[in-house]
């Protein structure tokens, strides 16, 4: 994932709530399954550690991300968001596509046909 995408998600996931809560249960099989779940559904989620769930928020997204499949956007004190592109009907789609050397070449020749 490039910088541009990862800021993208960050500003994206600015406006989101948190979806999952993480308390004192700390993590268990059946959240990593809901956060699967949401993960499929969404595609970007916040996730809120709790203070008593004796887990640490900062390092919370980044451990989990080999077991969720996911990506971790940003970690803000307690909150985390994560990232998991859909294969079928994708909701978010990044636009930030390195050109070709071809398709510079056409844009100029066509700024050139255009303001002769």
């Amino acid at each position: 994932m490039t910088s541009k995408q990862r800021a993208y998600l960050r500003k994206l996931a600015q406006k989101l709530d948190p979806v999952v809560q993480i308390g004192k249960g700390g993590v268990t099989p059946e959240v990593v399954a809901s956060v699967d779940e949401v993960l499929e559904a969404r595609e970007l989620i916040k996730i809120n550690v709790l203070e008593n769930s004796g887990e640490d928020g900062k390092a919370w997204g980044n451990d989990r991300e080999d077991s969720i499949k996911a990506v971790c956007v940003q970690n803000v004190g307690n909150k985390s968001n994560l990232y998991r592109d859909k294969k079928k009907k994708p909701i978010i789609f990044f636009f930030f596509k390195q050109k070709t050397a071809y398709e510079v070449g056409q844009w100029l020749e066509f700024r050139r046909v255009l303001f002769r």
